[in-house]
């Protein structure tokens, strides 16, 4: 062993300079094993770090999946909603719910059942205002065929009951409009029976004037050929002395008159019958003056018939009016069954009408 090396043969510069090396080394070392040490500590800090973050993350993942298929479900109940009533506030609901779903084909699923709805409510909407306005105007038979069209476009399963009750009161308008249109053909018929009827009156007032003129007439005629038998008929006389009838010795008959006055069956009048018989005898100067018989104006007025027009609900008479005129009564009744209340009442009644003699 080389006495060098010995610590116990240094010099005391050498044992100074020699611990200070040892101290340095065992210095070292220390520092390394601490700093080992730590690095260790700081590992395990981030490893922890590390777990925890993941168990986070892990724990937001979940919370987010939860969220969606909350979201999802919420959707999905509110499209139900929105499919049985389609009104504007539950397809606004839907919408705004389906927002919040984050998976894009969900997503886009949802929205297209969405516009699916909307686009159903805009047809429902479109035929409930096509047989509104047809039944306003039932006789119009073009809002009739757009109303038809309409119904038939709603085509989904949702749509059924609606379609349904929508097709109910176009049948019964239609009824209800054929119905008037019969009485209105009815009526027409009437009208022209009843101004031929009118024309035929007019006439034969014109025929009775002409025959009370007639008449007038034969009176004048009959009036002067009175005058003339009585003329006919007067006595002679001497002046200053007694009356005496002044005989011819014979009959002498002045004038026979007899005029026939005309005959009008028209209105139930007859005619005037004049005859005027004057006989002057000669011998006694005696006048005879006949007038004859002349027959009055008979006129018969037959009583005006008067006409009741009804509407019934299930059997009873609930409106009902008399007229003068069979077009007024029929008149009544085509605007009492084509109102708005009788109309809604025959939705769930039965309803009958016409028009009779008072």
């Amino acid at each position: 062993m080389n006495k060098n090396l010995n610590p116990l043969n240094w010099t005391k510069k050498q044992q100074i300079i020699g611990g200070a090396v040892a101290i340095v080394l065992i210095g070292g070392v220390t520092t390394g094993i601490v700093n080992h040490v730590n690095h260790q500590a700081k590992e395990r800090k981030l490893e922890a770090l590390k777990n925890k973050k993941i168990k986070l993350c892990n724990a937001r993942a979940e919370k987010a999946r939860k969220l969606e298929k909350s979201n999802e479900a919420d959707s999905k109940k509110l499209l139900g909603i929105a499919e049985k009533t389609p009104t504007d506030k539950n397809i606004k609901l839907a919408e705004d719910s389906i927002l919040k779903v984050k998976n894009a084909e969900v997503k886009k699923a949802f929205d297209n059942q969405a516009v699916g709805i909307k686009n159903r409510a805009k047809l429902e909407n479109e035929a409930k205002t096509a047989v509104s306005n047809y039944q306003k105007d039932a006789i119009n038979q073009d809002k009739y065929k757009t109303a038809q069209q309409a119904v038939n476009k709603l085509t989904s399963s949702y749509s059924k009951g609606l379609k349904d009750s929508l097709n109910e009161q176009l049948a019964t308008s239609k009824k209800q409009s054929d119905d008037a249109i019969k009485a209105q053909q009815g009526k027409s018929a009437s009208d022209s029976k009843a101004k031929t009827a009118d024309t035929n009156k007019q006439q034969s007032g014109s025929t009775e004037a002409t025959n009370g003129n007639s008449n007038n007439a034969n009176v004048a005629s009959n009036t002067q050929s009175t005058a003339n038998n009585d003329v006919a008929s007067g006595s002679n006389s001497y002046g200053g002395g007694s009356q005496n009838n002044y005989s011819q010795g014979g009959s002498n008959t002045s004038q026979n008159n007899t005029n026939s006055g005309s005959s009008n069956q028209g209105q139930g009048n007859s005619g005037q019958n004049n005859s005027n018989t004057n006989t002057n005898a000669g011998g006694n100067g005696s006048n005879t003056n006949n007038n004859g018989s002349n027959g009055g104006n008979n006129n018969n007025n037959q009583p005006q018939t008067r006409y009741v027009g009804w509407v019934s609900v299930d059997g009873v008479r609930r409106y009902s009016q008399t007229f003068n005129a069979l077009g007024e009564a029929q008149s009544y009744v085509d605007a009492t069954v084509n109102s708005a209340e009788v109309i809604n009442l025959g939705f769930e009644h039965s309803i009958r009408y016409g028009v009779e003699p008072a």
